[in-house]
């Protein structure tokens, strides 16, 4: 009985320990973070840079900027993109370069993307979600318009 109560107990600690978040969970846990700068353009703001510009089906842009935190933050961060697993979101980019993380993640539904996620660590720490219903084809187009 010991040793099952013992084999338990060391499965919770793996668990606890090496936990999976998604995307939603890892903005939550570090938007409070101390010195981080949250941004938020919402739906009525970006429906009014649509009138004057071009629709892009942005509904809205989150950003987490952690350059002015504590290095352990940072780290903290970068742990947290290492272990990033998001079933509803597919990695299009993940690049280690000089220490510096680089993450892509999109989430789609009937070749419509509903979020784009870049995630960066390092000196220029950062979280970046755009939310909306983008087509491919509108992405390729902005691409080749601006390029």
């Amino acid at each position: 009985m010991k040793k099952v109560i013992s084999i338990l107990i060391v499965f919770f600690i793996w668990q606890t320990g090496y936990s999976q978040t998604n995307v939603k969970q890892l903005y939550n846990d570090f938007s409070n973070v101390n010195n981080a700068k949250r941004i938020k353009i919402g739906k009525f703001m970006m429906s009014i840079v649509s009138l004057l510009g071009e629709p892009t089906g942005v509904n809205s842009i989150e950003i987490l900027e952690f350059s002015d935190c504590e290095n352990s933050e940072k780290e903290r961060f970068d742990k947290a993109i290492r272990n990033l697993k998001d079933a509803d979101y597919e990695t299009m980019i993940n690049t280690n370069k000089e220490g510096e993380r680089v993450k892509v993640m999109i989430r789609i539904k009937n070749e419509i993307i509903h979020e784009l996620v870049v995630l960066s660590s390092g000196h220029d720490a950062a979280m970046i979600r755009i939310k909306g219903k983008i087509k491919k084809s509108e992405i390729e187009r902005l691409v080749n318009d601006h390029s």
